[in-house]
């Protein structure tokens, strides 16, 4: 059996959670549960502000964009491709829609390696390569799927948030 692989489908604008829907229900009904692992819909959390009220709202980061992640083979994409408010795969070409990337979905935050830190919010690092190199700053904040840090550093008298790779930090002791 195949490996399992991130796929996008493209969605009337809108209907993105009722195709999730719409796709989950068909996983139940066909028994396709080892077949199409997960159905997302991602979404992000924004301030928008509406007559001077800053309010926190989730908005969808794919307009018209659902992921799978599922095992490609004809009957799956042949479900996939025949639901309700899909209107196709991404790819050049929609009989062979092409996977994600592990690069494409580590930048988008599905999934990452896991990697063991030694340090955590609050700790002091310095930077060991690229533009900021010799600089120290506090971590603020840790972005496993990311993997990167928020730490603040001291520029021109003013504390400023960087975010920096895993790879270019170390503990400064």
């Amino acid at each position: 059996m195949s490996e399992a692989k991130w796929y996008v489908v493209h969605t009337y604008s809108g209907y993105e959670n009722k195709v999730k829907a719409n796709i989950e229900k068909m996983i139940e009904n066909r028994k396709l549960q080892d077949q199409i692992l997960e159905v997302s819909v991602p979404m992000q959390e924004v301030i928008e502000v509406k007559n001077g009220v800053r309010k926190r709202v989730q908005k969808k980061m794919f307009p018209g964009y659902v992921l799978l992640n599922m095992v490609m083979n004809d009957d799956v994409w042949y479900v996939v491709r025949n639901t309700r408010g899909v209107t196709g795969f991404v790819g050049p070409d929609s009989k062979q829609p092409v996977p994600l990337s592990e690069t494409e979905m580590r930048n988008m935050g599905i999934k990452g390696d896991e990697v063991l830190v030694d340090f955590e919010v609050g700790d002091t690092v310095m930077v060991v390569t690229g533009v900021w190199e010799n600089t120290t700053g506090i971590i603020k904040q840790i972005n496993t799927h990311k993997q990167i840090v928020t730490i603040s550093v001291d520029l021109f008298g003013r504390e400023t948030p960087v975010e920096i790779s895993f790879s270019d930090v170390k503990i400064s002791k």
